[in-house]
């Protein structure tokens, strides 16, 4: 791990992201506001400050804060997997004297020693979006049930192949993240196959990065254009395994899903790029989180284990026994904006 020093939670600091009616001053030295003592300070640490997920998360909370009365700061990774700069954004906030901290770690093991840090000091701590790994390295998670998120994704691909056996190639994310293995895991649960199982063509590994999923589908359609159902992580990366299908002209024979929710996601869906998306709602993990820290800072009372903010399965092609909604309920319910 890098040295950390008072400049470097300077730069940390200048990412800090200040909203009206909130505070992102640093207070060093400051003490933690007590549990109890009715003044909510909470800080919110994000895997980026760029990626619309998690402006959205972001957002919300600040507006949250706002409306019940508490202090809030913003703070982010430069890059999705920065730990050090979670870690450093961490210090900072506990330098702050936040009393709840919300973070969606970059990685499940990545920052556990900061978290205890924070939580030996007295700050309640609530993963949003990410689970840590153990899930008790925090108070609590709230967050998307990711692996049922996945099996929903792939219940609907399955019925849409209407009987067909599967030609399935998989777009992951980062390999040993949990969000990754969890949607793979239910995935494959929900099309009723194995890992290892004939029916998976390949898989690439994507990052959740649209240009390098573009990448990994060309490679992969190099050894074999004989598929009929592609898996992806999010909604970036289906965009970009669309790309590829496109320019082989394969689109019309493949069933292409994804899990996220996000506008331009659902604006896909409705256009026919993807076949359905699974919709989770980052607002309501903000929302609940800083309802969280509101009551923490006034009762002390700390919320615990892992609250599903559930998933909703998006398309315009609805299928026998797959519980649906259609593009119009999407665009009204979903997060970020449409390029």
């Amino acid at each position: 791990m890098r040295q950390r020093s008072l400049t470097a939670l300077a730069v940390a600091a200048a990412v800090a992201v200040s909203t009206a009616g909130c505070t992102v001053e640093r207070h060093w030295g400051g003490d933690t506001a007590k549990a109890g003592s009715g003044k909510a300070k909470v800080g919110l640490v994000t895997k980026t400050d760029t990626n619309p997920y998690f402006v959205e998360l972001r957002n919300a909370a600040a507006k949250a804060a706002k409306a019940n009365g508490a202090e809030f700061s913003a703070l982010a990774g430069q890059f999705d997997g920065d730990n050090d700069g979670q870690v450093r954004a961490i210090e900072n906030l506990m330098q702050q004297g936040v009393n709840t901290i919300l973070i969606t770690p970059s990685s499940s093991t990545g920052v556990l020693k900061a978290i205890q840090d924070a939580r030996d000091a007295g700050i309640l701590v609530i993963a949003l979006d990410t689970a840590t790994e153990p899930a008790d390295a925090v108070d609590a998670t709230f967050a998307t049930d990711n692996f049922a998120a996945g099996e929903q994704e792939g219940a609907y691909v399955k019925a849409a192949l209407v009987g067909a056996d599967p030609k399935l190639l998989m777009v992951d994310g980062t390999a040993g993240a949990s969000v990754d293995t969890q949607r793979h895991g239910g995935f494959l649960k929900g099309m009723g196959l194995e890992d290892g199982a004939p029916q998976i063509k390949g898989h690439t590994n994507a990052n959740g990065d649209q240009s390098l999923a573009q990448q990994g589908m060309e490679n992969l359609l190099q050894r074999t254009t004989d598929l009929n159902a592609i898996y992806s992580m999010n909604e970036p990366m289906g965009r970009g395994a669309h790309a590829a299908l496109k320019a082989r002209g394969l689109t019309g024979q493949v069933v292409l899903g994804s899990i996220d929710g996000g506008c331009e996601g659902v604006q896909n869906v409705k256009s026919g790029q993807l076949a359905v998306t699974v919709m989770q709602f980052p607002r309501k993990m903000a929302e609940q989180g800083v309802l969280a820290a509101v009551d923490y800072a006034k009762t002390g009372k700390k919320p615990s284990g892992f609250v599903n903010t559930g998933s909703t399965t998006i398309t315009d092609k609805p299928l026998p026994g797959v519980e649906s909604k259609d593009t119009a309920w999407g665009l009204q319910n979903c997060w970020g904006g449409t390029e």
